[in-house]
């Protein structure tokens, strides 16, 4: 179900129950912005939120739609916060979309990356098989007892899927998971992993990606075999160390993909 408001404040207690917010809420700001494209998480013990500027989002109609569309797949209530008439336009704008429509859209990349450690893209070698959180842990294949990402307040079943970036984001999460702890500092050092390009038009022409409104995405698992288009290692990069900064490794890595691939 969907609810809208025009005024929200984040807190434990959800103004449409008078109780407290539980895993099956989930919230949309639309803001004036000026210093983010999308902020996410969950503060203050409300539901997870996805804030998301007009001002910034060059898509946010598209963003808002998507959302949408797959929270309503996944029987979530929805609040959104946002004019009646911003929310018509989202409805128009969105029409003929879907959060898993099979084809690639002109806004979007054609290469996904995926970042993870070194022990871990040993495994994904060895299976052929790139997997979601929940997936490795139903197998058995992680330690860890909660994935890095409930430190930002992500839903449980975002383990579900395998989430896909660009930048530096992926090295800052695998710097991450080596701590234990959120660290965003991409001049920190830490021991690199391995930085995945994936096609992006060819995961969606096979409807396995989904789009929630802030990610990109796969649920489960993905073969290496069709999608995988080049890995980045640190001895790949001619690099004298595994050690460096997601800053630098992130870069010389795009930099040798676009070399090589275009």
């Amino acid at each position: 179900m969907i609810y809208r408001t025009d005024i929200f404040e984040e807190g434990r207690l959800n103004p449409f129950t008078g109780q407290v917010f539980d895993a099956s809420w989930i919230v949309f700001i639309l803001t004036d912005s000026k210093e983010y494209q999308q902020f996410v998480g969950a503060s203050k013990e409300c539901a997870y939120t996805v804030k998301t500027s007009r001002l910034k989002h060059a898509d946010w109609k598209m963003a808002a739609g998507d959302f949408i569309s797959c929270n309503q797949a996944q029987g979530k209530h929805i609040i959104l916060v946002m004019s009646k008439l911003e929310m018509l336009e989202v409805e128009k704008y969105y029409t003929g979309h879907s959060y898993n429509e099979a084809s690639l859209r002109d806004s979007e990349p054609s290469v996904l990356i995926h970042s993870t450690p070194m022990s871990n893209w040993l495994k994904i070698k060895k299976d052929g098989m790139l997997k979601s959180w929940n997936r490795l842990k139903q197998e058995n294949a992680v330690r860890e007892i909660q994935p890095i990402g409930t430190q930002l307040g992500d839903p449980i079943e975002f383990s579900d899927y395998i989430m896909f970036g660009g930048g530096v984001t992926g090295e800052i999460v695998v710097h991450s998971k080596q701590q234990g702890k959120i660290i965003m500092d991409e001049n920190a050092a830490y021991v690199t992993g391995a930085r995945l390009y994936f096609d992006a038009k060819k995961m969606a022409q096979d409807g396995l990606l989904i789009r929630d409104g802030c990610h990109l995405k796969v649920k489960d698992q993905l073969p290496l075999s069709p999608y995988l288009i080049w890995s980045a290692t640190w001895n790949v990069l001619g690099l004298n160390e595994q050690v460096s900064t997601p800053r630098i490794f992130s870069r010389l890595a795009d930099q040798r993909f676009h070399q090589l691939y275009g």
